[in-house]
């Protein structure tokens, strides 16, 4: 014989039962922005089994103007992960006689590319912390990095820059961070 008791505990469970499949059912699927997100992120090691030749742009002997280097590097079909690979390259420093635009010991912390065509390039502290001052080789920091990257990644058509993961006002007190840059051709010879 069934009691009231077990009824309830029957009724109780079946609505239990719906109110979880109501829940799941009714639950939104993973925003445009985090499908980008999880694509910039992603990382096989196919994508980069060719090199490309890329231009990575560095100060001149007399810091007048930017001067393109040629370098062989590995070529990813994903926007975020070239970036990455470019800009390391750049940290690195030039091989040709050029002059370093960005301070030694400066690490890329991350890189991601929205989908409107802008990348955030996070950089640390020791960009700021070491870097000369002064208007020009701020600006040429600035442009090694943005021209660098617009100029060899087809689709990014802007770049903002992030210090130790914050918006800055500025990298060495002169040109304003707070707004993505495009690219400047002027700087460069």
């Amino acid at each position: 014989m069934i009691t009231k008791r077990q009824v309830l505990y029957a009724v109780l469970a079946v609505i239990a039962a719906s109110a979880i499949f109501m829940v799941l059912l009714n639950m939104p699927a993973k925003s445009p922005a985090v499908n980008q997100f999880d694509q910039n992120i992603q990382t096989t090691g196919a994508q980069h089994s060719e090199k490309s030749v890329v231009h990575l742009y560095f100060s001149d002997k007399e810091n007048s103007f930017l001067i393109s280097e040629k370098r062989a590097l590995f070529h990813s079909d994903n926007p975020a992960e070239f970036g990455k690979i470019i800009i390391k390259a750049l940290i690195d420093g030039p091989r040709e006689g050029l002059m370093r635009t960005i301070p030694a010991g400066t690490i890329l912390r991350a890189l991601y590319v929205t989908q409107d065509g802008t990348a955030y390039v996070d950089i640390s502290d020791a960009i700021k912390d070491a870097h000369p001052g002064g208007i020009k080789s701020e600006l040429f920091t600035i442009y090694s990095i943005v021209n660098t990257i617009i100029l060899n990644i087809p689709g990014i058509d802007a770049v903002k820059i992030l210090i130790g993961g914050r918006e800055p006002m500025t990298l060495a007190g002169h040109i304003d961070l707070r707004f993505p840059f495009k690219a400047n051709m002027l700087l460069i010879r």
